[in-house]
């Protein structure tokens, strides 16, 4: 499996495969950068297909880890961990504790976290192998689950998105579609429909979507067709590449702006976006919130009004960002990856 020619290979620093016989473990943990510090990123428990394609996931997610940390101002790098398995079929704690094994052979390089497939209590029994765990409930809280800060997040950036597209300083009446309802997605719904949007959602997990829908007075379609709902806001919340040439064509919205990690299906699709008059919110800036709050879950002076500032300022670097790239006629995809290098990577 060829690595360093990698279409995703990025001067990663490091890369760890990992197997363990006994639970059936089979992981690869990608650490990118550690310029601004340890690599912090989730752990993506999936049923890949393939080594090759868990390897063009870790490859990318871990990337852009190094990119949201930088653009957050935080003093970590990035990383990220995915283990091959269907996380409802072969998750089991003997998996979970030889991953935090593996985890902990790192020494300290890499900290992992949930994501997609893995949960608080999958963190719990990594951490009894490694102490190199984010996410866990500390200085009082009741969960260490990062899914609301970073809905928070992306209910900011949405809002500085659609002040800088729309011209608008409140999102009553704006119709928003979210693609995917799990815990980011549906966090992020209750806060548009708090804030009066009107909603657009859909979801692979249709009981949940149901039930969601009953909840806000929201409208629902099928995943295939939400790209074609008549909307100003199209909210990627499910996983990536949610942004296809052939989505890219037919969305109705003006702005572009989720939860979900590595959105575009290509980095040609920013340019297209932008030829077409759509503003695209760079993914790893909007939904920062959550390595935000762990990041400050490390810390001894950890207090909830600053964390949710420190959230809150994620519209401040869009908007930093929007005008730039307004300015210089790029795409806000393109603006984001360069000023985030100016913060990891030292000038030659």
């Amino acid at each position: 499996m060829p690595v360093f020619d990698h279409p995703e290979f990025d001067h990663h620093q490091q890369i760890v495969f990992g197997s363990d016989e006994a639970s059936g473990l089979r992981a690869i943990i990608a650490i990118h950068d550690t310029t601004r510090g340890p690599a912090l990123g989730g752990l993506r428990i999936f049923p890949y297909e393939s080594d090759a394609e868990a390897l063009t996931d870790v490859l990318r997610l871990s990337r852009g880890m190094t990119y949201k940390s930088a653009l957050a101002d935080l003093p970590l790098g990035g990383g990220k961990a995915v283990i091959i398995a269907d996380p409802r079929r072969h998750k089991t704690p003997e998996l979970l504790r030889a991953m935090g094994r593996l985890v902990d052979s790192l020494n300290g390089a890499y900290i992992t976290a949930e994501d997609s497939g893995s949960g608080e209590d999958d963190m719990r029994l990594i951490a009894e192998a490694t102490e190199h765990v984010g996410g866990l409930p500390r200085h009082g809280q009741a969960s260490g689950d990062p899914s609301p800060f970073t809905a928070w997040g992306v209910f900011s950036a949405l809002k500085s998105a659609v002040r800088h597209r729309l011209g608008r300083d409140d999102l009553s009446g704006l119709r928003v579609a979210v693609q995917g309802v799990g815990h980011v997605g549906a966090h992020l719904a209750r806060h548009l429909h708090a804030a009066g949007a009107r909603l657009v959602l859909t979801d692979v997990d249709t009981a949940a979507l149901a039930h969601l829908a009953e909840e806000l007075g929201a409208e629902t379609v099928a995943p295939e067709a939400i790209a074609d709902a008549e909307v100003d806001v199209f909210a990627p919340c499910a996983l990536g590449a949610a942004l296809s040439a052939e989505v890219v064509e037919r969305l109705r919205a003006t702005v572009v702006c989720g939860a979900a990690n590595n959105q575009l299906a290509t980095p040609e699709m920013a340019k297209r976006l932008q030829a077409r008059g759509i503003l695209y919110t760079p993914d790893y800036v909007a939904n920062a919130g959550g390595v935000i709050e762990i990041a400050w879950q490390r810390r001894d002076d950890y207090a909830r009004e600053a964390v949710m500032a420190h959230i809150e300022g994620i519209g401040t670097t869009l908007a930093e960002i929007f005008a730039r790239a307004e300015r210089e006629g790029q795409s806000p995809a393109i603006v984001a990856d360069d000023l985030a290098r100016e913060r990891f990577r030292p000038a030659d």
